[in-house]
């Protein structure tokens, strides 16, 4: 039996879903105690990117043809309501701590793509963690990555590359999605998922929820991640 931690950001619930589908994965029917967590969003609303948002007036927009066709695509004054319902779902998760990361004995990461690699909410908490790194306390544990993005081609891939740079350095041993498992994303459909995590594609303006095969391939994470927690954590104890 291995402790697993579900730890996420999440702004439009795309990656509040894909945590959902990660966790019944990992937890193999009850075989694994599951923990899920987020990370907090920026105390002040001048740091909440979102802001921009619910700040941006018509007629700005219309100062260019290029920002208004930008804007027409992303729906940038319709998101901020999705972005404040979304916290309000989310509101019974607890808040992550270094001490949920020191629990657990695999740990899945997930946040949305914002140009190509993570979120700042995650990336500042990744380095308030810096006594993890200090102690050892994640070395040697299992993790995967899931994520969000706008469309095919916007970054998904490319953010769980970078994410994995703070991961090593945190000496976590990296999981991913093999081609032999996973055939769905074996497709010229227009799916999140690739061989380096799970991932689901949110829409240019976030209209979109989850495709199956793309819950279908997060859920195999979690449980791939459980796998190596277990196997690593039993060899531990017959090496001791």
């Amino acid at each position: 039996m291995a402790n697993l931690l579900v730890i996420y950001y999440s702004a439009f619930g795309h990656v509040y879903q894909m945590a959902q589908a990660v966790a019944d994965g990992a937890s193999q029917s009850g075989a694994h105690p599951v923990r899920i967590v987020r990370i907090p969003e920026m105390v002040a609303d001048t740091n909440r990117v979102i802001k921009q948002d619910k700040d941006r007036r018509p007629s700005e927009i219309e100062k260019s043809s290029s920002s208004t066709t930008l804007s027409k695509q992303f729906r940038l004054t319709d998101r901020y309501h999705k972005y404040e319902a979304t916290l309000a779902l989310q509101k019974d998760i607890p808040i992550a701590t270094n001490d949920d990361l020191r629990w657990a004995d695999g740990i899945l990461w997930g946040f949305p793509t914002y140009y190509g690699s993570m979120p700042a909410q995650v990336k500042l908490f990744l380095e308030m963690a810096g006594d993890l790194c200090i102690e050892g306390a994640l070395e040697g544990k299992p993790t995967g990555i899931f994520n969000s993005t706008a469309s095919i081609h916007t970054g998904h891939e490319a953010a769980i590359l970078t994410a994995m740079v703070p991961l090593f350095h945190f000496g976590m041993i990296f999981v991913g999605l093999p081609y032999s498992e996973n055939p769905e994303y074996l497709t010229a459909d227009a799916i999140g998922c690739s061989p380096y995590g799970a991932s689901t594609l949110a829409g240019p303006d976030s209209s979109l929820s989850p495709d199956p095969r793309e819950l279908l391939m997060a859920a195999r994470l979690g449980e791939r991640v459980a796998d190596v927690a277990a196997a690593l954590k039993q060899f531990q104890a017959n090496k001791a």
